[in-house]
């Protein structure tokens, strides 16, 4: 967690609202809340992170357990923002004002900003091409770092079944990947 101090250190301070501890909460669990937010809800990812970890640093309180525990609790109230997200987005419209003074985009290169956003894209196309279920699992225990067990939790499937949609989308993910070209 912190070189000085474990993780129930860190929880304990956290929850009496230290800022070092949510501080220290926040940089070890926000990029990997943050990948998987970006793969299953790309429209505003950085407001969406900050919302689970409010809602995370508000209920701390009634968390219980270890590290492990507290990985999968929050990939839970991850799964949930983004699932209410994806709901909320459906709908609405929504539309922007477009004003010329605060317009920020600044890319060095057009080269540049293509290929980042093909790579991201390429990863999004190859992920969507598999089953939801697989996706699913495949999000939580790469990106979240999810045990089977609370993985299978979690989307209510048990640890075996887990581990057949993890072997089945990535023997998919590489029949795509090794389709288009690309070595594994």
């Amino acid at each position: 967690m912190t070189a000085a101090h474990g993780f129930e250190q860190v929880l304990a301070a956290a929850r009496l609202g230290q800022p070092w501890a949510l501080t220290a909460l926040f940089r070890s669990y926000a990029g990997a809340v943050a990948g998987y937010v970006r793969v299953r809800s790309p429209a505003e990812p950085d407001d969406l992170v900050s919302e689970i970890f409010t809602s995370v640093f508000s209920s701390l309180e009634r968390f219980s357990g270890d590290e492990a525990d507290f990985r999968g609790w929050l990939f839970t109230i991850a799964q949930r923002r983004v699932v209410d997200d994806l709901r909320r987005r459906s709908r609405r419209v929504e539309t922007t004002a477009y004003t010329p003074e605060e317009d920020t985009r600044q890319v060095p290169s057009a080269e540049e900003g293509g290929f980042e956003r093909m790579g991201e894209q390429w990863v999004r196309d190859v992920l969507d091409r598999l089953a939801p279920d697989q996706r699913e699992v495949l999000l939580l225990r790469i990106l979240g770092d999810l045990t089977v067990e609370q993985t299978a939790e979690l989307v209510g499937k048990s640890a075996g079944a887990v581990k057949a949609l993890q072997r089945r989308g990535l023997a998919c993910a590489e029949k795509i990947v090794r389709a288009e070209g690309v070595s594994v």
